[in-house]
C-alpha cells in the first residue's frame, strides 16, 4: 500500500524517507496543521516547544483516528518551529521521533519560521496520510455531537 522510498544517490536522511508513493485507489487524508491548543482552545505550553510538540503530536493523533488513520500511516509532514537555533528544531524534531510518527520512516520537512497563526504558538505540524480501505471516519454529525458534548462541559 506504502512504499517508502530512500534514494540510494542521495544522502541517506536518518529517520525518514526521501519519498512516499502509495497505489492509486487508496484514499488520502490532507490533515491541516496540528497545533498546540487543548480542547478549550487554550495554548499549552507558553515558551516550551517541547511541550509544545507533545500537545501537537496528541493533536494529530485525534485528527488522525476522525478520519480512520492512524500515526503509522503517515505519508508526509512538515514540522514548523519558531526558532533561528537548530538546537529548539532538535529538540522538537525528538519528540516527533519518540511519538513512533518518524517510524515509517515517512517523508517530511523540518522548517524554523518566524510565526505561526496563534499568539505564542511555536510549534505546528501538517501531515498526509492513508485511510486504510474500510476505516471509520467521523462524519459531520458525530463531530457536532462531540462539539456540542464540549460546549455542555462548560455549563
Amino acid at each position: 500500500m506504502i512504499k517508502r522510498v530512500t534514494v540510494p544517490g542521495l544522502f541517506p536522511p536518518p529517520t525518514y524517507s526521501h519519498a512516499s508513493v502509495v497505489e492509486a485507489g487508496t484514499a488520502i487524508a490532507f490533515l491541516a496543521g496540528a497545533v498546540p491548543l487543548d480542547e478549550m482552545g487554550e495554548l499549552v505550553g507558553p515558551g516550551d516547544p517541547v511541550r509544545q510538540a507533545e500537545q501537537v503530536i496528541g493533536n494529530l493523533r485525534e485528527q488522525l483516528r476522525a478520519v480512520g488513520s492512524g500515526l503509522e500511516h503517515v505519508l508526509a509532514t512538515e514540522v514548523y518551529v519558531v526558532s533561528e537555533e537548530t538546537s529548539a528544531l532538535s529538540a522538537v524534531w525528538e519528540v516527533v521521533e519518540s511519538s513512533g510518527l518518524s517510524r515509517g520512516p515517512h517523508s517530511s520537512t523540518l522548517l524554523g519560521v518566524s510565526c505561526l497563526g496563534y499568539t505564542g504558538q511555536l510549534v505546528e505540524i501538517t501531515a498526509t496520510a492513508v485511510v486504510p480501505e474500510g476505516a471509520a471516519v467521523l462524519g459531520a454529525a458525530e463531530a457536532l455531537e462531540g462539539a456540542a458534548a464540549l460546549e455542555g462541559e462548560d455549563a
